[in-house]
């Protein structure tokens, strides 16, 4: 799709959201379209349910809130966001969301009379997601895991390290934690510190967002850290397993939480960073870097 095609999906996207007075959020990301032969009602396949951090089921079901009965994302051109392609689309479920992909949401799309979501497309995906299924975790247990010194590790906190020489590495990422800069990581008490592993290593990385108001997720990425608006665009994740594109906003009680788990296979000197558009330039970003093996 060109630059002008996808600046007419927007446009048009736009201005039938408008109408229906909610977020179209199909418009303007680059995405390939609707594929051929997408039937709006089908079941999404094992494989997909499998690979995506959210249920298909939710994501129905989530969907038909906003833009279920006549609206244009029941049928028409637009009728492939119920289904399995959509769902893949939205939540990255066979690679990066397509919400990510190419040029980011249009201002006029997220501005204060689009659910109030402003230009951050994470407190879009925040509000979405609020209520999706899956594990999570208490305020006091978030605070615990974000300050917690994970096993096996040798922590400089004048330096803002976190040095691992073992074969299996553990630790936690708390976004935008409370009391804590906005829009970073907290890891082993410290914000957004440098992480050394040794090549090979079996690493589990949980995440939880505690933002309040917008989704957040990890990435672990070959590319520089803030080379342009999305980051992830230059780059794909660095590992197999080393990708969880975004959380959505916590309730007051619950947190949400996923763990990636990768080989760090291949040595060298890469980034995590938090891959919603924006976020990275904003300070969601540190170090990782795979030592060889001694």
């Amino acid at each position: 799709m060109t630059r002008s095609q996808i600046r007419k999906l927007a446009v048009a996207a736009a201005v039938t959201a408008a109408g229906l007075g909610a977020t179209a959020v199909i418009a303007a990301c680059g995405t390939s379209g609707r594929p051929s032969g997408t039937n709006a009602t089908a079941a999404a396949p094992a494989s997909t349910q499998a690979s995506a951090p959210y249920s298909y089921s939710y994501y129905r079901s989530m969907m038909k809130r906003y833009f279920g009965g006549g609206s244009m994302m029941s049928g028409g051109s637009y009728g492939w966001m119920m289904g399995p392609a959509g769902y893949r689309w939205m939540t990255g479920a066979h690679g990066v969301p397509g919400w990510m992909r190419g040029e980011r949401f249009p201002a006029f799309m997220m501005g204060r009379g689009m659910m109030g979501a402003g230009t951050d497309p994470g407190k879009f995906m925040g509000r979405l997601w609020a209520d999706a299924p899956g594990p999570r975790v208490t305020p006091a247990q978030a605070v615990q895991a974000g300050n917690q010194i994970p096993a096996g590790a040798r922590i400089n906190t004048a330096a803002r390290t976190i040095t691992f020489t073992t074969g299996s590495v553990h630790l936690a990422a708390v976004a935008s934690p409370a009391g804590g800069p906005d829009e970073t990581f907290r890891i082993a008490g410290m914000v957004n510190p440098k992480i050394t592993v040794p090549a090979g290593a079996q690493v589990g990385i949980q995440v939880i967002n505690a933002d309040p108001d917008t989704a957040h997720g990890l990435v672990i990425t070959s590319g520089p850290a803030r080379s342009s608006w999305m980051p992830m665009m230059t780059s794909r994740p660095a590992f197999t397993g080393s990708a969880l594109w975004f959380l959505g906003n916590p309730t007051a009680a619950r947190m949400p939480t996923a763990t990636l788990a990768f080989t760090a296979s291949t040595p060298g000197t890469y980034h995590y960073l938090c891959p919603v558009p924006g976020h990275a330039q904003k300070g969601m970003t540190g170090l990782f870097t795979v030592n060889n093996a001694s």
